[in-house]
């Protein structure tokens, strides 16, 4: 799990920026973190600080399609 802070919802991505100063775009978050933390509707959660545990993800039908996906948040 690494820190990041939420930024923002837009355009069916989820972008967050991480304590390296990286920011990375997530296309999805498990339904289970969904539940959770209304990552799409909340806006009370932009710029709140989670550990993040994410995976990447390639797609079977070409190898080189690749995208990453949230697995988990623990607010900070």
């Amino acid at each position: 799990m690494v820190e990041a802070v939420f930024i923002s919802y837009e355009d069916g991505y989820f972008k967050f920026l991480f304590e390296t100063g990286e920011d990375m775009a997530f296309e999805e978050v498990h339904p289970r973190a969904l539940k959770q933390f209304d990552l799409k509707n909340d806006e009370s959660l932009i710029g709140k600080s989670f550990k993040v545990s994410y995976v990447e993800v390639v797609d079977s039908s070409d190898e080189d399609l690749v995208f990453y996906r949230v697995e988990s948040l623990k607010p900070l």
